[in-house]
């Protein structure tokens, strides 16, 4: 029988977990103490390479909003033009885990953001170190 846990009332995915708990999921990698879980199988941990690759972009500028806001307040008082300090940050790109293992590679890409990548670091980071102590299978 195959076991499926979620968290939160949001399923963490269709992972038979076995008798080991899912420690961290990044994307739909899921790790246990031993094993690697990806959408298309169970690979033991050790002798995994985690990398990761943060290819976020933020762009700055000024949101047409206070554009707007300027030329309606800026004839009523000077104060419009304090609409003009306004700023907008967009990010853009991705955050790219991968995991390569004995007969299997795979790589979830991550949606940017102002700690993403610092999450995601931190996390294959994590990873790394379990596969350094994982236990031979």
């Amino acid at each position: 029988m195959t076991e499926y846990r979620s968290r939160g009332g949001v399923a963490m995915g269709m992972y038979p977990v076995g008798d080991e708990p899912i420690l961290f999921q990044i994307g739909d990698i899921a790790v246990t103490n031993s094993w690697v879980i990806v959408p298309h199988g169970r690979f033991p941990l050790r002798g995994t390479v985690w990398n990761v690759q943060d290819s976020t972009q933020v762009t700055e500028g000024i949101p047409p909003v206070a554009i707007v806001l300027t030329i309606i307040f800026v004839w009523f008082c000077l104060l419009g033009l304090l609409f003009l300090l306004m700023k907008e940050r967009k990010y853009s790109g991705f955050v790219a885990v991968t995991v390569t293992g004995p007969g299997f590679h795979h790589m979830v890409q991550l949606p940017p953001g102002p700690q993403s990548g610092g999450w995601a670091t931190q996390m294959v980071a994590q990873a790394r170190s379990m596969a350094a102590v994982a236990p031979p299978l």
